[in-house]
């Protein structure tokens, strides 16, 4: 069985975010009924040195969105990530992946060899297309995602790794 460019990247990357957007719907239920502040949750870091909530979210879709818009050759939408609340994350989550479903298999089939160059942390990197899929996007999208579920888990929301891989 072969999988096309397609296949293993915009499928993969709106499940990984429709699975981080109902994790993060438990998390705001979870918020409410312990009358604990949204802003609390949000803030939470696993380690001082470690991004908070908001910010593995904010980049997981960054990397979503910045592979769907690299490989196909389009512009991808822009977020100012000035999030501060639930309801702006799940509205950020939704338009990535309305962007990423938006893209066709013709523009992202054949993209395995394409030149990609970014900058990242003031690193400049460069990827043909299929390494930046397989080794940069997807293991960077799924970090950001476990991260977020790990931060929730530890402030005690009850969520089980059905709430991370989803179902079909």
């Amino acid at each position: 069985m072969t999988l096309s460019m397609y296949q293993a990247s915009i499928p993969v990357l709106a499940r990984a975010l429709r699975n981080l957007s109902h994790v993060l719907g438990k998390a705001s239920a979870h918020a409410s009924q312990r009358k604990i502040k949204p802003e609390v949750l949000l803030a939470t870091r696993l380690y001082p040195d470690m991004f908070p909530l908001l910010r593995q979210v904010q980049i997981a879709t960054d990397m979503a969105k910045g592979c769907g818009g690299r490989l196909a050759e389009v512009e991808r939408p822009v977020h100012a990530d000035n999030e501060a609340t639930f309801e702006e994350l799940q509205e950020r989550i939704s338009s990535t992946v309305a962007f990423l479903e938006s893209l066709k298999p013709a523009q992202i089939d054949g993209s395995e060899e394409k030149a990609i160059s970014l900058t990242i942390g003031g690193r400049d990197l460069s990827f043909k297309g299929q390494g930046y899929l397989l080794n940069f996007v997807i293991p960077n999208v799924f970090f950001h995602c476990t991260t977020a579920y790990a931060i929730l888990r530890h402030c005690g929301v009850e969520l089980s790794k059905s709430d991370f891989i989803g179902s079909d």
